[in-house]
């Protein structure tokens, strides 16, 4: 049998600009892409802490150390500049893989920057 499992979230990002006429996606700071795996296309979900709201995406790289949380396209209706939301990617994963996987945790601070992976 085969599960779906957590393989990375953000914790606490700010959004720091929203763009409506876009083709859609997230732009993500690419060195907080790194800290946790995640690559560009890679579908995410988001969570929106401020609203409640949720929404799937995929991840488009942002400038690297800009602290930049960029929502585009249709998602923009959800989440606004200032919000702050939680992104999580996961991974299909065999009953025999589950044991050895732990998942990556990032949690940043106020201006989108590192500040612990656990």
């Amino acid at each position: 049998m085969r599960r779906i499992m957590l393989k990375a979230k953000i914790q606490r990002l700010t959004v720091t600009e929203s763009n409506l006429d876009y083709e859609g996606s997230l732009t993500l700071d690419e060195s907080l892409m790194k800290a946790v795996e995640m690559l560009p296309f890679e579908q995410v979900h988001v969570y929106n802490v401020s609203n409640g709201e949720r929404f799937i995406t995929y991840l488009i790289k942002g400038k690297r150390e800009s602290g930049e949380v960029i929502v585009n396209g249709a998602a923009a209706h959800r989440a606004g500049i200032g919000d702050k939301l939680i992104l999580a990617c996961y991974a299909v994963l065999d009953e025999e893989e589950i044991d050895f996987f732990t998942p990556k945790t990032l949690i940043v601070d106020d201006k989108n920057r590192a500040k612990e992976l656990k």
